[in-house]
């Protein structure tokens, strides 16, 4: 074929990859690498992904260099580190700057080569950060030498226990110039946790008594009581022992309380608040200013409700003290005193301002567990990040949505990361949510969606991921990053390959 034909058709080829996007105009960057005598073309999109024939090309010097091949070695090893700083310029010149991918390691993924080769895969589909899950369902991807609450390990195949394979990954990822958030869990502690005798204390607790267990339709998550001084000790030392492994950031999940099920899934009466514990029961009381407010606080919780007969005996109890005082309790004006003078006419403004007391309350607990684990990231001058819903902050008719996730009042030293999930058949509902975060965000958050979907085509009533890009683009153009979920969702068929050790 002539040069001129050629030519033609990749033009042709380039084209119809435009339309096909459907995103920003096709842009494309031919660099030439000498190997040796192999030259090599890498080829990125508007996206910043790399041609099929580099992919197949750095899969093909692995596989030799594995084999002991040490030219092999050289030249894939030079291949990497030329991609890593191609990807850079690429990023840099390519909205969205930080393009991020979810992933999850499984015990294969410690076979020689099966690290090196995820990497590679996330850096042909241009991503330059990757998100590594860390904790999840009481589990934690760190040797057992450094394992301080005996949490379960990901990794316990026999001969692997002291694999430190998040460490690992983090090397493997950074000699191809991607960034790696360790991807934990925050406030479900998981199954396994639950089940022990000795942290029976520390699980969230409702009115009943119940735990997350036998609310929640995932028998996995198993939410503690951040008040409880046992899970504040045992999460801060999980998250510096994965700060000694030097990830670029630390992304908390699950930074709320569980969703219930049905009309449970909005909390509208004390009873249905995760208060009952005895860490959180006990604090709650502690914000009372006198033992009025202490009195009322305590049988209000009790009983879900304060009675008239209630303010009369307090009163009674405590004569000399004026009126019942808590944190953020303004006292009545003596002109107000007046108007409601009886026990009877005072008791429904007490028990409603004891309702947003409570609720203040369960949402300050989850502020205060963010701000411990966040400190020895902080320190050691690793970024956080905070996954949330974008709709787990609302109220619901006269109550509020079961998660009570106050991301509205989460710190702006920390990056905002939420879930942009809704799939309505196509982008708008997407674009939406991430409307709705810049809404009530203050200006200097920085805000990072996460989205789910895949590359060039529709999956779960959701559109490709060129089209939610597209979308956010358009409807927050402020967006500087994105992230994208997941490795699995791209790669479902290598998925089940490296859960079985049939990826090699």
């Amino acid at each position: 074929m002539s040069d001129c034909k050629l030519s033609q058709l990749k033009f042709l080829q380039l084209r119809l990859l435009q339309r096909y996007l459907a995103a920003i105009a096709f842009t494309s960057s031919l660099l030439v690498m000498s190997l040796g005598n192999h030259p090599v073309i890498a080829q990125t999109t508007a996206y910043c992904q790399e041609s099929e024939a580099v992919r197949q090309e750095k899969e093909s010097l692995l596989q030799k260099a594995l084999q002991g091949d040490t030219e092999a070695q050289n030249r894939y090893k030079q291949l990497i580190n030329q991609q890593a700083q191609q990807l850079a310029e690429c990023r840099d010149r390519t909205p969205p700057q930080h393009q991020a991918i979810w992933l999850r390691l499984y015990p294969c993924d410690t076979q020689p080569g099966v690290l090196d080769k995820i990497m590679d895969r996330i850096v042909s589909r241009g991503y330059n950060y990757v998100y590594i899950e860390t904790f999840a369902d009481g589990q934690v991807l760190l040797p057992a030498s450094a394992n301080p609450t005996a949490w379960p390990a990901m990794v316990r195949t026999p001969g692997t226990e002291n694999t430190d394979l998040l460490a690992e990954a983090i090397q493997k990822a950074h000699e191809r110039g991607l960034k790696v958030y360790a991807w934990m869990f925050m406030m479900n502690f998981g199954y396994s946790y639950g089940q022990r005798s000795d942290r029976q204390s520390v699980l969230a607790r409702n009115f009943k008594g119940d735990t997350s267990l036998n609310v929640v339709d995932n028998a996995s998550q198993v939410f503690i009581d951040p008040y409880n001084v046992q899970a504040k000790r045992d999460f801060y030392q999980l998250v510096q022992q994965v700060v000694r492994r030097r990830p670029d950031g630390v992304l908390f999940d699950y930074v709320r309380y569980p969703r219930g099920l049905g009309g449970a899934s909005v909390v509208s009466k004390v009873q249905d608040l995760w208060i009952y514990s005895e860490a959180a029961r006990q604090a709650l009381e502690q914000r009372a200013l006198n033992k009025k407010g202490r009195e009322l606080i305590k049988r209000y919780v009790a009983k879900g409700a304060l009675s008239a007969s209630d303010v009369d005996e307090v009163d009674k109890l405590y004569p000399d003290e004026g009126e019942p005082l808590w944190q953020g309790r303004t006292p009545p004006t003596q002109e107000e005193k007046k108007v409601l003078p009886s026990a009877a006419a005072r008791r429904p403004l007490l028990q409603l301002e004891l309702w947003r007391l409570s609720v203040a309350h369960a949402l300050q607990g989850i502020l205060d567990f963010v701000a411990l684990a966040a400190s020895p990231v902080q320190q050691q001058g690793i970024q956080t990040g905070l996954v949330f819903f974008p709709d787990g902050n609302q109220v619901v008719g006269e109550g509020y949505d079961s998660r009570l996730q106050p991301w509205d009042r989460f710190p702006t030293s920390a990056e905002w990361h939420p879930m942009s999930y809704a799939a309505c058949g196509n982008a708008d509902c997407i674009a939406a949510l991430v409307q709705r975060v810049f809404k009530y965000a203050p200006p200097e958050a920085k805000v990072i969606p996460a989205i789910a979907g895949t590359w060039g085509q529709s999956i779960s009533n959701r559109p490709s991921l060129e089209a939610q890009m597209s979308a956010i683009e358009r409807a927050a153009p402020q967006v500087k990053g994105i992230s994208h979920f997941a490795f699995s969702w791209q790669e479902p068929e290598i998925e089940n390959l490296r859960k079985s050790c049939r990826w090699k």
